[in-house]
């Protein structure tokens, strides 16, 4: 562990605890009592109240008033926001996520036993490679400053645009920026992966006034309530996005899936990914596009 790591573990440690003793601390760090003697002159010389009692139950101490109060969080609410955040570091590609996931760490007990709830993504290449692209995004929301960029939509269509940037989304697996796009004169979302050329702007802007509820409802593709006959071996899938009120018994063989997908590519996409475990029986009109959408798939390979 480097200095400034746990020059930040031993603030979090004495903010939990009333007084810890530099035996306690040098055995937790695994360093020297001289050692530890130079982290509080280190921290005392950067204006952090570190008061010192002698004696047999001696040790430091952090003044009272410098404390947050301890009931607002107890030692399993603790481990269970480190659970959430380590489970997501990936997912949230941010330095201070790792800072903030070490300080609550040193808040938690060291001798807890290890959280009984894991959570784990896959490492993808390309959520290091946009993390730059977060970076600037983050930047220009914090500062309020115009950002520019070339973006192609899902039809491939390119356009420039400059917007005002409001805020990051994350959904299932991609990020989105939210904004008052400057060309269209509304609210737009853009997908972080068809973004090219990003430049932070020197001009600022001034909020508005109005909501990212105004975004344009063609943001929000219409669902259509879909009923398909599933195998066995992918009714889990529909049970975790639908819940198990979307499944019914249809025979033995088969389960009747009751679900709501967009009537275009995205749905059609979603539906194709299950291959020959999903047959959808109605309504028929979504069938009938959705059987166009299999045939221009085929011909491809013809």
């Amino acid at each position: 562990m480097e200095k400034a790591e746990r020059l930040i573990s031993i603030i979090m440690i004495l903010l939990k605890k009333d007084i810890v003793s530099s035996k306690e601390l040098a055995q937790l760090f695994n360093v020297s009592k001289r050692t530890i003697l130079r982290d509080m002159e280190t921290l005392s010389l950067s204006n952090i109240p570190i008061y010192s009692v002698n004696g047999v139950h001696g040790g430091y101490g952090l003044m009272e008033e410098y404390k947050v109060d301890k009931r607002l969080l107890n030692s399993s609410d603790l481990e269970n926001i480190l659970t959430a955040l380590s489970g997501l570091e990936q997912i949230l590609i941010s330095e201070e996520v790792g800072v903030t996931i070490k300080k609550i760490e040193a808040m938690v007990n060291p001798l807890s036993p290890k959280g009984s709830i894991q959570l784990s993504f896959y490492d993808w290449e390309g959520r290091s490679e946009i993390r730059q692209t977060l970076k600037i995004c983050q930047e220009a929301i914090a500062k309020r400053r115009l950002v520019s960029f070339d973006y192609m939509d899902k039809n491939g269509a390119k356009t420039q645009r400059i917007i005002e940037p409001v805020q990051l989304h994350f959904s299932e697996m991609s990020w989105y920026l939210k904004g008052f796009c400057l060309q269209r004169m509304q609210y737009r979302t853009f997908k972080l992966s068809r973004i090219d050329h990003l430049d932070l702007d020197k001009k600022t802007f001034n909020p508005r006034d109005d909501s990212l509820e105004q975004e344009r409802e063609a943001d929000h593709p219409q669902l259509v309530a879909v009923k398909a006959l599933i195998s066995p071996g992918i009714k889990d899938h529909f049970i975790e996005r639908y819940g198990r009120k979307s499944i019914e018994d249809y025979s033995s063989e088969l389960f009747l899936a009751t679900i709501a997908v967009p009537q275009n590519s995205i749905g059609f996409q979603f539906l194709a990914g299950f291959g020959t475990n999903l047959e959808i029986v109605e309504p028929q009109s979504y069938v009938n596009e959705f059987r166009e959408y299999l045939l221009e798939l085929v011909n491809k390979y013809s």
